[in-house]
């Protein structure tokens, strides 16, 4: 079990997530960690790989509103997104957004930041990238920030009848060696500067 720290304020495992995945009968393991407020802080915290961590985004489009998971090293294509909903539901998708804090705390009844991955106890339909498939368990988000879910994606997938798609773009950066593109990280080398006294 992961390092707990004591300086930060502890908040519980919604009682309403436990009992949703009791009835859901699925094998999951329930993770306590330090407090995190971003999958990359997950990832650090738990010793795990950001493609293995599930991100959590409350998305728009135009009137409705879905929750959308996918692997925490991608970025969200909001036009393929758009396309994937507008095919699936018959409707044309003008606008695909995230909303603000606000918004997703009167839609779905939570704090700011605490949104779990599990659409069904929002009454949110969910929708997955397809690249979280390639790890056999992922850790998703709880409403908590001391507590994670690690459980079988395949599982997740069958228990929240989630809409699979490709919508994750992975995350590019450059690095930059004088002046030269060395990898897709980006790191500028800086020079030294001697003073002559």
């Amino acid at each position: 079990m992961p390092k707990k720290t004591l300086k930060t304020k502890k908040t519980k495992l919604p009682a309403k997530l436990v009992k949703y995945l009791e009835k859901a009968g699925v094998k999951h393991e329930i993770l306590e960690h330090r407090t995190v407020y971003t999958a990359f802080d997950a990832a650090t915290t738990m010793k795990k790989k950001l493609g293995e961590i599930a991100k959590s985004l409350l998305i728009k489009a135009d009137n409705d509103y879905y929750l959308v998971i996918l692997p925490a090293d991608n970025n969200l294509d909001f036009g393929k997104l758009g396309g994937l909903i507008s095919k699936q539901t018959g409707k044309t998708i003008k606008a695909v957004k995230i909303p603000g804090e606000k918004i997703m705390e009167s839609a779905l009844k939570v704090k700011a930041g605490a949104l779990s991955a599990f659409g069904g106890l929002h009454k949110a339909p969910v929708i997955m990238d397809k690249g979280l498939l390639k790890v056999k368990k992922a850790v998703f988000s709880s409403g908590s920030f001391n507590h994670s879910i690690e459980m079988a994606v395949k599982e997740f997938v069958k228990m929240e009848n989630a809409l699979l798609g490709s919508f994750g773009v992975k995350k590019k950066v450059k690095i930059v060696k004088a002046g030269k593109v060395v990898k897709n990280r980006t790191v500028v080398k800086k020079k030294s500067v001697n003073k002559k006294k």
